[in-house]
């Protein structure tokens, strides 16, 4: 089986998905995350919004491709929760800035 080698700070995001605090630490001061048409600036309003939404769907998260992409990290994850037509796979859209993620788009 191929084990999948992501960059340290999208390592660190998938494996803090319940975990608020530790989800702080991946994001640069200015990061956006883009998610279901909403926009999200700045550490605050991203740990919020994630912290929100694993509560609600308690989901899991296990990537499964890695691409890179126009200096993007293009990653596909299986997301199984409590949602309607789970599991789903979806892609996120990281850009990396100095060792943190400074953008993340997630979409189906």
């Amino acid at each position: 089986m191929h084990t999948l080698t992501l960059p340290d700070p999208i390592a660190t995001y998938f494996a803090s998905e319940h975990h608020p605090e530790a989800l702080a630490q991946c994001f640069a001061a200015n990061a956006t995350l883009k998610d279901d048409g909403h926009t999200y600036a700045g550490v605050d309003a991203i740990t919020a919004f994630l912290a929100a939404a694993s509560a609600k769907y308690n989901a899991t998260t296990v990537p499964f491709d890695l691409k890179d992409e126009d200096g993007f990290h293009l990653v596909r994850a299986k997301v199984t929760g409590n949602f309607p037509r789970s599991p789903a796979n979806l892609s996120y859209r990281f850009g990396l800035e100095r060792g943190l993620i400074d953008s993340l788009e997630i979409t189906v």
